[in-house]
């Protein structure tokens, strides 16, 4: 099983999170876990999981992933091309060359592209904003969380909740289930084992609206305007005492970056959180900005319950691996890559529906 080499301030950073949270983290089974349950390589120019690559353009470093259909349908129109060979990873770089990074990750963005320049973002801390009234404290087992978020960061905020003890209800489309499930059932199960799942149409305003207005927190991982424009966000849905609405993103909320995607490789190059290698920079870790991102967002968690919550939390990925990026250098330990050890196995898509539609109608009817 492979090793990877993470920075060390990075290794103690999070643990020192981990050690204020509710839950016992284990920090390398974190970072390693999914690389050890899908057997991935260590990294290099190329992710472990294969989709992200790094890049040199004409003055600089950026990153792509091409981890969804639609990015991959999108290669001609970054590259304007007719035609694009089945590994489009050779073209790729042939353009980068003759270009300047910002002008092409620019492109890829105005594309839908997840793509960053290295070390463009900054660190920030998780910006907190209150938008409702606060509550006092109450146990986790009493709190219901609805989790709006796919893949791994938002995820395993809500896994961490489950462990904590809340209930937390996993929604999903039909149509656009969370791309995980497509995947290693091992990794969506270490995810998202302990949740209820259900499916909602997401463009059933109603519906989705009378599940947020029955939570004590929300776990958002799409772009804020996915749920804005539908009349859903924090500062519009009824919320319950207390709620904290815990929005997960890419690069943050200000101006066209809340339009950026990101996926956990190229977010960590974005933040500056790289390896060097003697001819540049290389990945760390596995798709590491997720899982970070994910301690981080459960620390701001508990932070603001202890507030009494009424609060929008917002977390970027990005501000996430810059923050780690910036740790005074301590040298670099070699991780070996540690597989979790699993439970039940999460749900079926919709498994769940009239119990949370049960649940949900009671607190509703309570209030």
């Amino acid at each position: 099983m492979s090793a990877f080499a993470i920075p060390a301030a990075v290794l103690a950073r999070a643990a020192r999170v981990a050690a204020g949270l509710p839950v016992d983290v284990d920090i390398p089974e974190l970072l390693t876990g999914r690389a050890a349950l899908l057997d991935l390589p260590a990294p290099g120019r190329m992710s472990a999981g294969g989709a992200s690559r790094l890049l040199r353009a004409r003055d600089g470093w950026c990153a792509l992933t091409l981890s969804r259909p639609d990015d991959l349908a999108a290669v001609p129109a970054l590259l304007e091309a007719d035609h694009i060979d089945a590994d489009p990873w050779p073209a790729i770089g042939d353009w980068l060359a003759d270009r300047s990074a910002d002008t092409a990750v620019a492109r890829a963005r105005l594309l839908g592209m997840p793509a960053a320049m290295l070390a463009e973002a900054a660190p920030a801390q998780p910006v907190v904003q209150r938008i409702t009234t606060q509550a006092p404290p109450r146990p986790w087992t009493d709190l219901l969380v609805i989790e709006l978020a796919s893949m791994w960061a938002g995820p395993l905020l809500g896994r961490m909740l489950v462990r904590a003890g809340a209930t937390v209800v996993k929604v999903e489309s039909l149509a656009r289930p969370d791309g995980t499930r497509r995947g290693s059932p091992e990794f969506f199960d270490w995810m998202n084992g302990g949740k209820h799942c259900i499916t909602v149409d997401f463009d059933d305003a109603t519906q989705l609206g009378a599940l947020l207005a029955a939570a004590d927190m929300v776990i958002e991982g799409s772009r804020p305007a996915a749920l804005a424009r539908r009349g859903l966000g924090p500062d519009v849905v009824p919320a319950r005492d207390g709620r904290v609405w815990v929005r997960i993103t890419g690069h943050g909320t200000v101006a066209e970056r809340a339009d950026w995607v990101a996926f956990g490789d190229d977010a960590a190059v974005a933040g500056g959180l790289v390896g060097a290698a003697a001819d540049g920079p290389v990945f760390v870790g596995d798709a590491i900005a997720d899982p970070l991102t994910g301690l981080e967002a459960m620390h701001a968690v508990v932070e603001s319950l202890h507030r009494g919550g009424g609060e929008l939390v917002e977390v970027s990925m990005a501000a996430v691996a810059a923050g780690y990026a910036a740790l005074p250098d301590e040298g670099t330990a070699e991780v070996a890559a540690r597989a979790p050890a699993l439970g039940p196995p999460a749900a079926h898509l919709g498994a769940d529906n009239a119990t949370v539609r049960a649940l949900v109608e009671r607190r509703l009817a309570a209030c």
